[in-house]
């Protein structure tokens, strides 16, 4: 029963562009996006990381390169944690995609969305829980069941993983923000998910730290926790 960090690159070229990146080369994060990278390493410090697991793709990389160098540790690059294949949609300035009939479905029924030359969102979402879970069950299966780990992805593909743990229908994603080097935190039960955070963008991760002999519950406290 391990427990997922799901991390949000930091800020790129293409968010301050107002471009759709998707899986392009060369998307780089900006100099606030390196500054977010950084702070990772202090955020994180007290956690004892067992893996960090990565998109492909540079801005992701770049995210976690300072945490890996301060860790000592190597990244596992998962594919299938890659941003959205947006197809004819790439490299295109999200002020003219609005413009698009698709556009109001990706909105209101994301779950049909599909696009041109691309993926949809539907087979988007299937394959990134898909990689969370097998992921998980690598790391758990390696590092023990309180292991603690990062996966850095991309925003689309880390709301769709929220909603999933949720047991929210896809078409209600879109209700979940996931900003820019913001983590999520999902721990792994046999039976179900816990969303433990959504969109922390500078909290507190004291509560995250595995607590020595305690057996994670896998039943939900009736009344909510009591907070100790």
């Amino acid at each position: 029963m391990t427990t997922v960090i799901l991390l949000r690159h930091g800020r790129s070229t293409a968010n301050v562009s107002g471009v759709l990146a998707g899986r392009s080369t060369g998307v780089g994060l900006d100099d606030h996006g390196r500054a977010q990278a950084e702070k990772l390493v202090d955020r994180l410090a007290e956690l004892p990381l067992a893996a960090v697991v990565t998109s492909p793709l540079q801005r992701c990389q770049e995210t976690v390169a300072p945490l890996l160098a301060a860790r000592g540790l190597e990244a596992t690059v998962e594919d299938d944690l890659s941003e959205v294949d947006y197809g004819d949609w790439t490299g295109r300035k999200l002020g003219e995609l609005g413009k698009e009939d698709l556009w109001k479905v990706v909105q209101a029924h994301p779950s049909a969305a599909v696009f041109p030359g691309g993926e949809g969102l539907a087979a988007m979402q299937c394959r990134a829980v898909a990689a969370i879970r097998r992921q998980d069950r690598r790391i758990a299966e390696e590092f023990g069941p309180s292991a603690v780990w990062v996966a850095c992805s991309h925003g689309d593909p880390i709301k769709s993983i929220v909603a999933d743990a949720l047991a929210s229908h896809l078409d209600n994603f879109q209700r979940i923000v996931v900003d820019n080097c913001s983590m999520s935190v999902i721990t792994y039960t046999p039976t179900r998910p816990f969303v433990a955070r959504v969109n922390d963008v500078g909290g507190d991760v004291a509560s995250l730290i595995p607590k020595p002999d305690e057996k994670p519950a896998e039943e939900a406290v009736v009344g909510g926790s009591t907070g100790a």
